[in-house]
């Protein structure tokens, strides 16, 4: 839209830009036509339209308004200026007409300029340049070669302004098809030029064929520095710092004369590669310091980003503090050397945090950069608070849109387990790319909320976009932790459909989803089926194969990947010593302690852990307790707790109670201690110190975290808790066990008392109703007779239960998986995985 004319200041000033460009079209005006000239102007208490109507004013003399008007920034005097020559109908001339329409495009008011260009009688080749270059500037880079189209079309004769806006939107779009046909048109035109050249290498470069810019320039004797700087630039790009090098030296051999920009490039190639000597680095900072632009701003940040990015801060916060002047530019390079580093120092994101601060200070505006970079340190110091202010900050600046900031805010607030802050930047961000989706989904694994990890993995899928192998893995992951082994066998299958399944980081977690959910045939051919298995392959297979009580298969596997050349990891001894575990294999576990010892790997108190789990259940308590002792991880509950566990097994009740002091003690509120040790009495038949360990938990306000069994049907997991009758089946789930109960009876079962001891439900024992019996009678009623029955369980599962899976399995004719936060036990006729020995 046009301004009012009734505007008195812009009148005003509008009156003061003729009077000035009258006084430039005659070189001769005296002083006293000057003071003439300043007298005919009005006054502030005239009536402004009629006096400047008055005015009689040439082409020349708006031209000069309005390019004066594009040199000052001050679109509002051309805009007065071109309402004046429609209101007393002047009709200009086609040179000032494309000052207008260059006066519009370079102010972004790219409608207006396309009304006046459509308003042309009679365009010549300036007229399309302008609207070309406008719109390039503006990015609408289809409008521009629309417009390049249309000047084909019209018969005009293209100069090189034209091709080069035309290469320029080719080189923005890395349209290559499109710029190569550009090409074509300025070869079959005859035009040499080293605009031309230098457009033609620049675009070859960013559309990724520095090869034929390369070429380009090697056969064209048409070349400036600009065509040498986008060829070296397109180099960088491809991080082929050896040929940046070779360039520069060949640029000295032919006499061309550098400049800062080739300067810039040049040190960016140097901190790319590591196999180029420092020294060169530092030739061409001497090289810089000689040609003085090391005082240069381009120069400046190109060298203190090179020192920042070998690990040398110090020379970069030397060369920073050396500099006349700040921007923001430098201030990003500086912060980005502080947190470059994968595992971030304290000392470092706290310098980049006060960087960011004196940036601020200065009054300099923050970038989408500098935010992204402050937020990593954010991300570094689990600095909540101060996150929460660059999250104000962002959005003061109107950046919380842009999906790199986004994505960072998404990592922030989940790694300090806000989910829902995350959430909601999430919804914010206008544009979701692949990276946003994976952070989100990860985070919510990482911080256990697997369905909704599931439902936004859906939602992903329903929006059209392609998962990556990252967000596979992490669904195959949580269908792991969900026990949900239909989901993850059509994860699986996506996997497959997608063409991703063959990645390996997908491949080792469906390994560990089909272990971890029961099926270990199917872990066992994914693992077949991976081309040049990792240790973290080897290692998924082996503990899961510990879990699933095939001790000796796992040694083999073991055994096997040594001889592949895998050199073991921490995990892969863990497993090999769960293996050994679970499977009484007490001295090839010592072994393999020692050789851990040889390997002079580092061991946690896990390795431990397994080698007194491994003493406990052997019997050996004299030396489990022993081993504590001297391990240095004595003060240790769940060292105690393993022991106690042992105790228990073996009806040692001097020891337990010993051992369970010690454990209380360290760890006064957890009720594992409590509820092993009211066992250990318990079955020993001593109820008078059984019901005191009752009390104490009672006094203490220890609480027994509630049993918690669930079973996936039909995409849906139902739980179960001892005794509950919440679910809708719940008639038709307790007659079937008290069938299923009846027919083990028949059998040899007979119903154990345990922890509680406490009667109910018409004076049977409550154990009778554990949640584990609940899931499994819902499972028979409600799978397909040939499908195993797959139940998890938050607790252990007891002896009675165990009992009880081992007969229904053979009485049912079913294959039954009972999952525990230990390990499996996979029933079929009549006989458990772990052959008891658990």
């Amino acid at each position: 839209m046009f301004p009012e004319k009734s505007k008195l200041r812009d009148f005003n000033n509008l009156s003061n830009a003729i009077a000035l460009s009258k006084l430039q079209t005659s070189n001769s005006l005296s002083r006293k036509s000057f003071s003439a000239l300043a007298q005919a102007m009005p006054t502030p208490q005239q009536n402004y339209p009629h006096n400047c109507l008055q005015f009689s004013f040439d082409s020349v003399t708006y031209t000069k308004l309005i390019q004066h008007s594009v040199k000052s920034g001050s679109l509002v005097h051309g805009k007065l200026a071109h309402a004046r020559m429609i209101k007393t109908a002047f009709k200009p001339c086609l040179f000032l007409v494309n000052n207008l329409l260059n006066m519009y495009c370079k102010s972004g008011e790219m409608g207006l300029a396309h009304r006046v260009f459509d308003k042309i009688p009679k365009r010549n080749i300036i007229s399309y340049n302008s609207l070309m270059s406008g719109y390039t500037q503006m990015g609408f880079y289809e409008e521009a070669i629309n417009v390049f189209a249309e000047a084909r079309m019209s018969g005009l004769k293209l100069d090189k302004f034209t091709y080069a806006s035309g290469l320029s939107v080719c080189s923005q779009t890395e349209d290559l098809d499109l710029g190569r046909m550009v090409h074509g048109f300025v070869v079959v035109s005859g035009l040499r030029d080293k605009v031309l050249t230098s457009s033609l290498i620049d675009m070859y470069c960013k559309c990724g064929r520095v090869d034929q810019a390369r070429y380009l320039l090697e056969t064209s004797k048409e070349l400036d520095s600009a065509s040498w700087n986008s060829l070296i630039a397109g180099y960088v790009h491809r991080n082929e710092s050896e040929e940046v090098l070779k360039l520069l030296i060949k640029m000295h051999q032919l006499g061309m004369s550098l400049n800062p920009y080739t300067m810039g490039s040049t040190l960016k190639a140097c901190c790319m590669n590591f196999n180029i000597p420092e020294a060169c680095g530092q030739m061409l900072h001497g090289c810089a310091i000689k040609l003085g632009w090391d005082s240069d701003v381009v120069v400046g940040t190109a060298l203190l980003d090179m020192y920042a990015k070998t690990g040398e801060l110090n020379d970069s916060i030397k060369i920073f503090e050396q500099m006349p002047s700040h921007n923001v530019v430098m201030y990003n390079a500086m912060i980005s050397g502080f947190i470059q580093t994968e595992s971030i120092r304290e000392e470092q994101a706290n310098k980049a945090l006060n960087l960011f601060s004196v940036l601020l200070g200065e009054g300099l505006k923050p970038s989408r950069f500098t935010f992204s970079s402050i937020l990593k340190a954010c991300r570094a110091l689990e600095a909540f608070e101060y996150g929460k202010q660059i999250h104000a900050q962002i959005c003061k600046n109107n950046l919380q849109s842009d999906e790199f900031i986004a994505n960072a805010l998404i990592e922030l607030y989940l790694l300090l387990g806000s989910t829902e802050d995350s959430l909601k930047c999430f919804r914010l961000t206008p544009k979701l790319d692949i990276v946003s989706w994976t952070s989100m989904i990860a985070g919510y694994f990482r911080n256990g909320q697997y369905e909704s990890a599931l439902t936004l993995f859906h939602e992903l899928l329903s929006s059209g976009q392609r998962p990556d192998e990252f967000i596979i893995s992490n669904m195959l992951s949580s269908c792991v932790d969900l026990a949900a082994v239909r989901l993850g066998a059509q994860v699986h299958g996506y996997s497959i459909k997608s063409g991703i399944g063959s990645f390996r980081i997908v491949q080792n977690a469906q390994i560990c989803m089909y272990a971890k959910s029961g099926d270990l045939d199917s872990a066992n051919i994914t693992f077949q089926e991976t081309e040049n298995p990792d240790v973290v392959s080897w290692s998924v297979m082996i503990y899961s194969s510990a879990q699933h009580g095939c001790a000796k298969y796992a040694l083999r596997l073991f055994e096997l990947m040594k001889d592949y050349g895998i050199a073991p990891n921490q995990i892969t001894f863990m497993g090999v010593l769960s293996a050994c575990s679970h499977g009484g294999l007490v001295e090839e576990g010592l072994r393999c302690f020692e050789m851990m010892k040889d390997h002079s790997m580092e061991m946690n108190v896990k390795h431990f852990c397994c080698i007194v789990d491994l003493l406990g259940r052997a019997g050996r308590l004299a030396d489990a307790k022993n081993f504590i002792l001297k391990s240095g991880f004595e003060d240790n509950p769940v060292m105690w707790r393993s022991l106690l566990s042992a105790c228990r097994v073996h009806k040692d009740m001097v020891t337990g109670k010993q051992v369970a002091e010690r454990v209380i003690a360290l760890e006064p509120q957890a009720s594992a201690s409590y509820v092993l040790l009211y066992n250990i009495y318990s079955e020993a038949g001593l109820e008078a110190l059984a019901a005191r360990v009752r009390e104490q938990m009672i006094d203490r306000g220890v609480k027994k975290e509630p049993g918690l069994s669930w079973i996936e049907v039909g995409n849906k997991f139902h739980y179960f808790m001892v005794g509950d009758r919440f679910h809708p089946m719940s008639e038709m789930i307790y007659a079937k066990l008290e069938e299923l109960l009846e027919k083990i009876k028949k059998i040899g079962y007979v119903n154990e008392r345990l922890v509680s001891g406490e009667t109910g439900l018409g004076g049977n024992s409550v154990i009778n109703y554990h949640s584990e019996k609940l899931a499994v009678s819902f499972g028979l009623i409600s799978l397909p007779t040939l499908a195993p029955v797959r139940v998890m369980k938050n607790l252990r599962v007891c002896h009675d239960c165990h009992t009880a899976m081992k007969l229904l399995s053979k009485v049912e004719g079913r294959e039954i998986i009972l999952r525990d936060p230990i390990r499996f036990h996979r029933f079929r006729e009549g006989i458990c995985s772990c052959s008891d020995y658990w």
